[in-house]
């Protein structure tokens, strides 16, 4: 199939975070052990979804992982002007629910399957498929810590998200806290015989908000835009009417840290001024700092084209195989400003680029 087919057959599984994606998986499964790959299916706790681990060439000697995400969010948005999950071409746009972000680099490392069968590979080149990237990097961490017993340690991971074919060297480190509050439900005549989960919520948003403006004249790095960690509420629930005394109450806080900065630190204020609450980490993920120097980042210019970006703001799960060890970076086709937008697309040129990326690897990798 060319990168465009590919793209087609698999957009076309509705593989939205949080649901099922056993029928892609298998699709893919049987396209690659067809070419010769060596294929682990790495299940999830979930039991309804999984991750996908292939390699070509010599697995016992340390090679490449190309990376992407099988899962997309959702598309209910009234402004698609077709199927999201039928492919459409409009021009040079191929049209439809993760051709961006980030089926479009999945297919087009897949389109080369066939080709980098065919060579000569003394290095494996190996293709690591994930799930629930888009609910906080759940999925592949149940990949990542198979490795050991997958293949002999790589020699770098290449995350494809949409970064237009540039190299990006750094990104910021994220955790995902559900705090939670348990009142006393009652008549709101009679507060005194209750007690308001919302209100025991107040400490810790009080301090979410300190801590915010703290961070901006906290440790730096200029590399980032903002240069400084961040921390903001996303939501705030509870309650069932207001005469009724709310007897849960639960919150989404965000924090980004730059690297140096462990993200779950930065709730400490918060423990500290609601010590009642539960403190959950949803989702996390550790910051990507990968140095200008480092030989990836010399491999991935040559294969690109294109001098490395220092940092980026938004996450990826590179920062999640570089903190197993494996050095990585992130470089794929397609715009982030793209992503998760009705209508969302790429072009065949880019989805092009990412395919002769993935044969000129191969072609290093050759006796």
């Amino acid at each position: 199939m060319s990168p465009e087919e590919m793209l087609a057959h698999i957009l076309s599984f509705k593989t939205v975070v949080g649901q099922p994606n056993g029928d892609l998986v298998a699709s893919l499964k049987d396209y690659l052990e067809g070419h010769g790959a060596t294929c682990t299916v790495i299940p999830g706790p979930e039991g309804d979804r999984s991750n996908l681990f292939a390699t070509l060439g010599p697995k016992d000697v340390p090679g490449y992982v190309l990376s992407g995400h099988l899962d997309v969010v959702p598309a209910g948005e009234p402004e698609w002007l077709g199927d999201p999950f039928v492919l459409r071409r409009n021009g040079e746009k191929l049209i439809g629910r993760g051709a961006c972000d980030m089926k479009g680099f999945v297919a087009a490392i897949l389109a080369a399957v066939p080709d980098l069968a065919a060579m000569d590979l003394k290095r494996p080149v190996h293709f690591a498929l994930s799930y629930d990237e888009e609910a906080g990097c759940r999925g592949v961490p149940h990949m990542i810590a198979k490795l050991p017993d997958l293949c002999a340690t790589p020699l770098g991971c290449i995350v494809g998200e949409p970064t237009n074919m540039t190299p990006v060297l750094r990104h910021k480190g994220k955790v995902t806290m559900k705090v939670s509050a348990r009142g006393v439900p009652g008549h709101s005549s009679r507060t005194d015989m209750g007690r308001n989960a919302i209100h025991m919520l107040v400490p810790a948003l009080a301090a979410a908000a300190q801590t915010a403006e703290d961070l901006k004249t906290a440790a730096q790095d200029e590399k980032f835009e903002p240069p400084y960690s961040t921390m903001q509420v996303g939501t705030v629930g509870g309650g069932l009417a207001v005469n009724i005394i709310p007897d849960r109450a639960e919150a989404l806080i965000e924090a980004r840290a730059i690297p140096g900065v462990d993200p779950l630190d930065l709730f400490a204020p918060l423990k500290a001024a609601a010590p009642e609450l539960t403190f959950e980490a949803i989702s996390a993920y550790p910051a990507l700092s990968t140095e200008e120097s480092h030989p990836l980042a010399a491999l991935l210019e040559g294969l690109s084209g294109k001098t490395p970006l220092t940092a980026v703001s938004y996450g990826t799960e590179a920062g999640l195989f570089q903190a197993a060890g494996v050095p990585s970076i992130v470089c794929g086709p397609g715009d982030i400003s793209r992503a998760h937008k009705p209508e969302e697309y790429i072009t065949v040129g880019e989805l092009d680029a990412a395919y002769h990326l993935a044969l000129d690897l191969g072609r290093k990798l050759e006796g």
